[in-house]
């Protein structure tokens, strides 16, 4: 009688085989991630790009943008196992891209690829969560989601660090494509037997524009990026002007509705997200620049530090999972709020070490496991609750949404610390100072995400 009680957990058996598959495919995405953050410093130097290190960054982050839109479109009608194949070639094409460059703007086009593949990628697991898990199980595939960077925060950065030390950069490239494989051949056969429900309504065709917004936004944030590298030329001026009035309509349109008023809700949740995800990426990339130009640390020691706070998200998603179970969701809100306090706490340690003399490298660790643990709190409970709020057959659309403020937020915040970077060299203040003007700017970001938290609502489970 009692074991008709068991909870259901997300390794039982109608679960087990796409919560696998969800971990790997997660995983190899997330090694890569973490470990180009070890390597850009090295990487930009190698190329002669230092002044284009923000796009290292930018270019993968911006193309998620369009990845994630085209494949949310494409799940509803679709299903997901054609548009998981796809994401996977052209993720594997941009590695290879990558892994070949002979000058930046090659490394910045495959970044471009990876960063369609890895959106595309992340929009088909989002919306596997939103077909096959109820509700009471989300967190916890969502904190799986999250853990599935224990193994690549623990030996990427570090492995990242000495691969480009003792060897060259490219041997990280090269390194994840047997990982990959591994990925595809056991995630496979779970996506091709889940596919979404196709249940479009007349009105809702209007999704097909949504690729065309993403590139046009894609466009704008890169006139917009690429003028503030000119500043303070007229020209950088006027680049800078145009891309913001083109991205104007795409932002109306690839947000949802009430997103630029910040409604309570979607719209909340999503903005939100958007400024403390940008916010944590462009720390931890600004980060590392600062330890190994400034600071003098080697890459692999740099690594380590940056997977202190990979691994502090870890164990916090994991933490928030059993607080979800124990408040049946309830607490949901309140931990995004905590989990945001955090990150202020230690983008705040990041700023005062890098500003002081001295290499602080307790305190450096210290920033990250704060900033970490905040966001792993935060990270898949906005996600849970952005997930409540999809109605029938509009699980790929919310999925994107998420994918694109994950996206959109860290690319366009990436790319104006490259900016500020480059400003500092054009005219004369140096690289410190425009790595300090780069984390103010992300301090900012935290606040006002945390202001917005508070606007954050939630459903009745």
């Amino acid at each position: 009688m009692k074991k008709n009680n068991k909870k259901t957990g997300i390794f039982d058996v109608q679960y087990r085989a796409l919560t696998i598959g969800i971990i790997l495919a997660v995983a190899t995405v997330g090694f890569e991630g973490l470990a180009i953050t070890t390597i850009a410093p090295k990487l930009a130097q190698s190329l002669n790009g230092i002044h284009l290190y923000g796009w290292i960054f930018s270019a993968f982050l911006l193309s998620q943008i369009i990845g994630a839109m085209v494949i949310g479109n494409q799940i509803d009608k679709n299903g997901l196992f054609k548009s998981f194949v796809v994401s996977i070639l052209i993720f594997v094409a941009g590695i290879v891209i990558a892994a070949t460059s002979i000058n930046m703007q090659m490394l910045i086009g495959g970044r471009a690829f990876q960063g369609f593949g890895a959106g595309a990628l992340l929009t088909c697991v989002y919306s596997s969560i939103a077909l096959s898990y109820p509700d009471e199980l989300r967190t916890k595939i969502l904190a799986a989601f999250s853990s599935a960077y224990v193994l690549p925060a623990l030996i990427g950065p570090y492995m990242a660090g000495l691969l480009a030390e003792s060897l060259s950069w490219r041997f990280v490239f090269w390194f994840v494509l047997p990982f990959i494989v591994l990925a595809v051949f056991l995630t496979l056969p779970s996506f091709r037997k889940l596919q979404a429900e196709n249940t479009f309504a007349p009105s809702e065709q209007r999704g097909n524009y949504k690729e065309i917004y993403a590139v046009l936004l894609t466009l704008g944030t890169g006139l917009l990026l690429a003028g503030l590298g000119f500043l303070p030329d007229w020209k950088g001026i006027t680049m800078s002007a145009v891309g913001v009035m083109i991205m104007i309509q795409p932002l109306r349109k690839l947000l949802p509705e009430g997103a630029f008023v910040v409604r309570r809700g979607l719209p909340a949740t999503i903005v939100s997200r958007g400024l403390f995800v940008a916010s944590f990426l462009a720390v931890e990339s600004y980060v590392v620049l600062a330890l190994t130009t400034v600071k003098g640390f080697s890459a692999d020691i740099a690594g380590l530090i940056v997977a202190a706070g990979a691994i502090s998200w870890s164990v916090a998603a994991w933490f928030q999972s059993k607080l979800d179970e124990r408040d049946h969701g309830n607490g949901r809100k309140k931990r995004v709020i905590v989990g945001i306090g955090f990150m202020i706490i230690g983008v705040a340690l990041v700023i005062l070490i890098i500003g002081l003399p001295g290499n602080g490298v307790v305190f450096a660790i210290l920033s990250q496991i704060l900033t970490g643990f905040g966001i792993g709190l935060a990270h898949p409970t906005t996600g849970a609750i952005a997930l409540q709020h999809a109605k029938a057959g509009e699980a790929g659309a919310v999925s994107a949404n998420i994918q694109f403020i994950d996206a959109f937020g860290p690319g366009l915040g990436i790319g104006i610390g490259g900016a500020l970077i480059a400003i500092s060299g054009t005219v004369g203040w140096g690289v410190l100072t425009g790595i300090m003007l780069a984390l103010s700017m992300q301090f900012l970001c935290l606040l006002f995400s945390f202001i917005i938290s508070f606007r954050i609502a939630t459903k009745e489970i």
